[in-house]
């Protein structure tokens, strides 16, 4: 059974009767209807049949009617050049991956996949909001100013700049499971721990500690789904960011129920915890929201390593076991096998089969914590412009996007006049924010496939208006005005950050994605970890002075993403 070993190795073995001949795989479309006199598992790859029956470089996907030569895949493998693709050996069988995932479509295992790493990314969102929320209270509690109170999101930026960093580069390592399975547990244990905390620096620590694991939600499960996602439905990279806008509409939802409910009165002096257990149940309802996706993750699914992880790594039997193990989960079957990787990539004369010792194991895995990843991103001026472009992108919208958001419930309980608004309002108007962020994500979905658009003109659109109406935000104090604009900035963030998202690990070959993805990561959290401190100084000055600086670096992206040399719509990820 599966999930008694969730780590488990996998062989071609295991998975009977999930292979058809690449000469016969029009059949894939109808397997689940009938059998097929052709899916003898025992069939040889080698047995391709490189017919004259078969011409021309077809597609084998549904509504075809004929099969694929060995000859014929490995024509369409030599055409498909991609803009930072160097057609090495891995290249080549990582697109013979891509087309055999392709071949088989979507089935059962990329749903679940989809909605397991959906939760990681609602994570991410629900405790960057959920801390946000909780500042008032804390204030008022632990005898903080407001000001000064800002400086808790410091502490969960900096855990989530060590934890992006340190799950980005050992999913590369590693692998892409631990990372998977362990970031969500990090994340429940310390958050139920924070709803106990004794005092606001024993509350920041549990925060810096949860956000180790929060942290490596993004550059992990991002990546670790496109490298299981056919080719044709490359675009739900960009509806996970849906997930993200749900982890903000449930922090805010639990905040409205609980904050107003059991807080301490505004004229409470001291506020005492007895009389302020509002927050509390809100952190501790969100550790339990994210343990119980830990445990999903870990005992209802399991989940196959990379194949392209696997590959880069020389493990190209298993690679091939685990696509064999999709088909047999998705009740469908593949033509993918060792010989047809070899025939159309050729072989890896470095590939080292030698079992290692542990020892050995661990130095050569901490050898490769070095330059030798991040070299590769720079291989070409195309790309090395392009990694450069998406780290600025990362970090100006790291610091401006939590300038704006993390202290909202701030901005939007103080406007209108000099007396903050009652507190219900305040958290009724950010649960209606962020209701209003979910369509953007829709949108980005659908925006993306139209071929006049694709994923850099739907950014660029994104971040232009988000930058733009984050500044028509501060010109009125009336709490409707703000509340309009907060809405319609809502939106169009979720636009500009689902796509990001998603062309970020599109971009960056799969040896070392994880790696890209994780560098991104860590600059968007330093320069979160910056923004508290902005707040805290520029704030004391003038308190719309963080709001004009989270525009001003959001149209800084903006800028830049004109500049992006690569459009990744219809091309294949490596």
């Amino acid at each position: 059974m599966f999930f008694l070993n969730p780590f488990k190795q996998h062989d071609l073995s295991e998975f009977p009767n999930t292979h058809i001949d690449l000469a016969d795989a029009n059949s894939i479309v109808d397997t689940h209807h009938k059998p097929q006199p052709h899916a003898d598992a025992d069939k040889d790859a080698e047995s391709g049949k490189e017919s004259d029956s078969h011409s021309g470089g077809a597609s084998i996907r549904a509504g075809t009617t004929r099969g694929l030569t060995v000859a014929e895949l490995r024509e369409e493998v030599g055409l498909d050049v991609g803009d930072n693709d160097s057609q090495s050996i891995y290249d080549k069988k990582a697109k013979v991956i891509n087309r055999a995932i392709a071949d088989m479509g979507m089935g059962r295992y990329q749903w679940q996949l989809f909605v397991l790493c959906g939760c990681g990314w609602m994570a991410d969102n629900l405790w960057l909001q959920g801390v946000a929320l909780t500042l008032p209270s804390l204030s008022a509690e632990f005898s903080v100013s407001e000001n000064e109170v800002r400086y808790t999101t410091l502490a969960l930026f900096l855990g989530l700049c060590i934890g992006a960093s340190f799950w980005g580069v050992a999913s590369d390592v590693i692998g892409r499971r631990l990372a998977f399975n362990f970031t969500l547990m990090f994340a429940g244990v310390f958050g139920l721990a924070a709803g106990g905390g004794p005092n606001w620096y024993g509350v920041c620590a549990l925060y810096a500690c949860l956000g180790l694991g929060v942290g490596g939600n993004l550059p992990v499960d991002g990546a670790l789904f496109l490298e299981f996602l056919p080719g044709a439905n490359n675009n739900l990279l960009t509806l996970l960011s849906t997930f993200w806008s749900f982890g903000q509409l449930i922090a805010s939802l639990l905040a409205w129920a609980f904050i107003p409910n059991f807080s301490c009165s505004d004229d409470a002096n001291p506020c005492t915890k007895a009389q302020n257990w509002g927050w509390r149940y809100l952190v501790l309802s969100l550790g339990a929201i994210t343990f119980v996706m830990f445990l999903c993750r870990f005992f209802l699914f399991h989940l196959f390593e990379s194949p392209k992880y696997l590959l880069s790594r020389g493990k190209q039997r298993e690679a091939v076991a685990v696509v064999h193990g999709i088909a047999y989960f998705n009740k469908t079957k593949t033509w993918l096998t060792e010989d047809i990787l070899d025939q159309v990539g050729g072989i890896d004369a470095e590939v080292v089969t030698t079992k290692l010792s542990t020892i050995q194991i661990v130095k050569n895995s901490m050898g490769k914590f070095s330059t030798q990843r991040v070299s590769p991103l720079f291989k070409d001026k195309k790309l090395g412009l392009t990694m450069v472009l998406l780290w600025f992108q990362w970090a100006t919208i790291g610091m401006g996007y939590p300038l704006f958001n993390a202290f909202l419930p701030q901005y939007l309980a103080n406007s209108g006049s000099e007396q903050p608004t009652a507190v219900s309002v305040t958290y009724r108007n950010y649960a209606i924010t962020s209701i209003c962020g979910v369509p953007g994500s829709l949108l980005a979905y659908y925006l993306v496939n139209i071929p006049f658009l694709g994923r850099k003109k739907t950014m660029i659109i994104g971040t232009a208006l988000t930058g733009v109406f984050v500044f028509l935000f501060t010109i009125s104090g009336d709490p409707d005005f703000q509340l309009a604009f907060s809405c319609l900035e809502a939106c169009f963030q979720q636009i500009m950050y689902g796509v990001l998202f998603a062309y970020t690990p599109e971009v960056i070959p799969a040896p070392n994605r994880g790696t890209g993805s994780g560098i991104a990561s860590t600059l968007n959290r330093l320069a979160g970890l910056c923004a508290p401190i902005v707040a805290v100084n520029a704030g004391s000055a003038n308190p719309k002075a963080p709001i004009y600086a989270s525009g001003g670096l959001i149209l800084a992206a903006f800028v830049s993403m004109i500049f992006l040399p690569i459009e990744t719509q219809g091309k294949q990820t490596l």
